[in-house]
């Protein structure tokens, strides 16, 4: 297909056609969300393997008589010939060692009555997350998503030191917190800057690639990473440290052009623009420097004090804001639970944990190869119905037979991680695209932000299991499938121009029904139409 320009005035994307939209500059910038990829990988996982707990069973005393006492988790049993007793373990106790790694569970001998710091610690890394996300995502849009790019890293080194010297469990909460605040942003800011500057028809391949080579490299290796390591605070300052290098970013990576120039920063985004046209090696014609401050003139004025309430405040908005949430909330609790249910497959977790890590990168070649044929809303809800459906399946496995096949458990479980991979990593550029261009900072985190608030509900989830196994695979068969129903009734973004101010959010797709795809064309002005636009205020037409 031949690309083509089509000059409705001046606008960002049309800037990007001059300096360049998929050339030595997009590369790089795909380069570094790749190490953004591996280090979010590293981060979010590594709360897993830091607070590991291993088998353990009472230490015995030198004068136990073995033959008579059987030693469990939190008591020994004594057999003094008819007379049973049982005691509570007061000289510690023997961990498996197979692997040769110590937790910090391990080391603190946190176990039995004293096994709530980890508990607690990986709840507050959550809500550190929420906090993180909700307030990093209102100053991206007040002070640009560079900067929250790097500041978020910092919170996960800043975090993750203070947890290597926590010695005591409120200090060691009070870190995990810390850390939780970095979750998201540290990978979502760099996203954005990237899909922004990217060609539109390149964005899913480009980010899709990162994602699943680089984020599914780093969730395979780190569990392994620990165990080569050999102690959780080795682990926690190997994936820390790198961090730093996000720094450095501030002299490879521009701020968001849209960004810039909806906060009346017009000069400066020239000055990207420029940065950009000069790696590409491309030269910008003054004239086109003048149309764009002209637009920026015409265009932005009128939408700088827009903010989140805005989502709320038009009925058809308000609807598509709380599908996205209710969405997120489906997928984040089903990434999680899915992607933390290690435990009584007899299978090691760390190989577990790998396998299933394993899928991430097929997700995302059925992404790069179904998204842009499919469209967002087939692919989100499609993937979504899928793990909701093979949970359904999973759970009838357990009701009839609790003590399956184990190989059969694992396949099930790598199907559903694997179609709710799907749903994630799609998921997210949809809610990218919906989300106004004045507000996306804001609104893509408040999204995220409530995604982050029902992984709360992933621990209580897999406890349920504890009473009833198949429990936790109902739970997530009933929510997943709500999901993918819900789904249906956001509008399709691929192929259509895309919402820059509220108002265009409140119109976007108001005619379209939820039975229609992009795969189903319905002509040149509906569903199907060719135009392509990137989130915001890129506009480019393909033509055969």
């Amino acid at each position: 297909m031949e690309r083509m320009e089509v000059l409705d005035g001046m606008d960002v994307d049309t800037m990007l056609m001059h300096v360049g939209d998929f050339d030595r500059f997009q590369f790089l910038l795909i380069g570094l969300f790749s190490l953004i990829n591996l280090l979010s990988g590293f981060h979010y996982f590594g709360q897993t393997f830091i607070s590991v707990t291993p088998d353990y069973k009472c230490k015995p005393l030198p004068n136990d008589n073995l033959n008579t006492t059987t030693y469990l988790g939190c008591s020994k049993i004594i057999q003094d010939g008819a007379t049973t007793t049982e005691v509570a373990c007061t000289t510690g106790w023997d961990y498996s060692n197979s692997y040769n790694y110590i937790s910090i569970v391990q080391e603190m001998d946190w176990v039995c009555e004293n096994s709530w710091p980890p508990v607690v610690a990986h709840s507050f890394f959550y809500v550190g997350a929420v906090f993180g996300s909700f307030g990093l995502g209102i100053l991206a849009d007040r002070i640009g998503r560079l900067h929250v790019l790097i500041i978020a890293n910092m919170f996960v080194v800043i975090g993750n030191i203070a947890t290597i010297f926590s010695y005591h469990p409120i200090l060691y909460v009070i870190s995990r917190f810390l850390a939780g605040c970095a979750t998201d942003s540290n990978f979502l800011m760099m996203y954005i800057i990237v899909m922004e500057y990217m060609r539109p028809s390149m964005r899913t391949f480009g980010l899709n690639l990162c994602i699943g080579v680089f984020y599914c490299i780093s969730c395979v290796i780190v569990p392994w990473l620990a165990v080569g390591l050999g102690s959780w605070k080795w682990f926690l300052l190997a994936i820390s440290l790198p961090h730093l290098l996000i720094i450095s970013f501030y002299f490879f990576v521009p701020e968001s052009a849209q960004w810039l120039i909806s906060k009346g920063r017009t000069e400066d985004a020239i000055r990207c623009f420029q940065r950009i046209a000069y790696v590409n090696n491309r030269k910008i014609d003054v004239n086109v420097l003048d149309q764009l401050r002209k637009y920026a003139d015409e265009h932005i004025k009128s939408v700088k004090n827009e903010n989140l309430i805005g989502l709320f405040s038009t009925p058809r908005l308000r609807r598509k804001t709380m599908i996205l949430m209710f969405k997120s909330m489906v997928m984040s609790l089903g990434y999680d639970t899915i992607a933390r249910n290690v435990n009584g497959f007899g299978i090691s977790p760390f190989t577990i944990f790998s396998i299933c890590s394993a899928t991430i990168l097929p997700a995302c070649i059925v992404i790069l190869f179904l998204q842009d044929r499919l469209g967002r809303k087939a692919l989100a809800s499609g993937a979504l119905f899928i793990s909701g459906l093979f949970s359904a399946v999973a759970a009838i496995v357990l009701a009839v037979n609790e003590n399956a096949s184990s190989l059969l458990i694992i396949a099930l479980s790598v199907i559903c991680r694997f179609s709710i991979n799907v749903a994630y990593n799609s998921g997210a550029q949809y809610a990218v695209e919906l989300i106004p261009t004045v507000v996306r900072g804001q609104g893509v985190s408040a999204i995220h932000v409530i995604g982050y608030i029902a992984n709360f509900c992933s621990p209580s989830v897999l406890y349920l299991g504890e009473t009833w196994k198949p429990s936790p695979e109902v739970i997530l068969a009933v929510l997943l499938i709500c999901g993918a129903f819900a789904c249906l009734f956001l509008p399709e973004t691929l192929n259509k121009t895309l919402p820059v101010t509220l108002a265009d959010g409140e119109n976007f797709g108001e005619d379209e029904r939820f039975y229609e795809f992009s795969c189903c064309c319905r002509g040149d002005n509906g569903i199907g139409s060719k135009e392509i636009l990137n989130p915001g205020i890129y506009k480019i037409k393909y033509v055969n």
